[in-house]
């Protein structure tokens, strides 16, 4: 049996950890939001700054979400994997680098013009070398998030498991990441459980 023990949920400008508002900043644009969302963890990661939007919103879901640490105990970094998907892959940054081109086209644009990218930016900030994927669908899937994610929990190619979605195109942007885990309680990792969470059903401020 797999659990949901830890979540993080970033759009409309707040961001929720295991459905606890825990930061809020009224009529932000995206680029100041995702700044004082760095500043709210606190994380001392000069590399932050270098990144595009859409790695910049996925990291800042990830510090949210393991910033409890593992319910399951230690994990080795190739225990954990990493399963993710958006609407819009990297299109947000594609525009950006496009734009560039007229003149000098800007390669510190152009390494972040894959949506995997941010997987990687995560792995490389918490030391993760499990396994990953990263899929485009025109919604959030919980079904297909909770089967991929589950096969790779079932079959003991993950202990653990960080999923769920992460999409930006110009200003409109939403994040919510799942810490999932076989030695640890929690609700369970049910496509129901994701979207409650997600919508704020499960505690009532949907």
């Amino acid at each position: 049996m797999e659990y949901i023990t830890a979540s993080c949920v970033i759009r409309d400008r707040e961001i929720r950890q295991n459905g606890q508002l825990v930061l809020r900043q009224p009529g932000a644009g995206l680029a100041d939001f995702l700044l004082a969302a760095y500043q709210h963890f606190g994380a001392a990661y000069p590399k932050f700054y270098k990144m595009d939007p859409l790695s910049k919103l996925g990291w800042l879901a990830a510090e949210g979400l393991l910033a409890g640490g593992f319910a399951g105990g230690p994990y080795d970094g190739a225990d954990i994997a990493v399963v993710l998907s958006n609407a819009h892959s990297s299109l947000d940054t594609d525009y950006r680098y496009f734009s560039t081109m007229s003149d000098i086209a800007s390669p510190a644009l152009f390494v972040y013009t894959l949506p995997n990218i941010v997987i990687g930016e995560i792995s490389i900030r918490h030391k993760l070398k499990g396994e990953n994927a990263f899929f485009i669908f025109d919604a959030f899937d919980p079904v297909f998030t909770r089967d991929y994610a589950g096969e790779l929990l079932d079959r003991m190619r993950a202990r653990a498991c960080i999923c769920g979605w992460v999409d930006v195109l110009a200003e409109e942007y939403s994040a919510a990441l799942f810490l999932v885990e076989r030695e640890a309680a929690g609700p369970a990792f049910t496509a129901d459980n994701m979207t409650a969470i997600m919508n704020l059903t499960n505690n009532g401020n949907a």
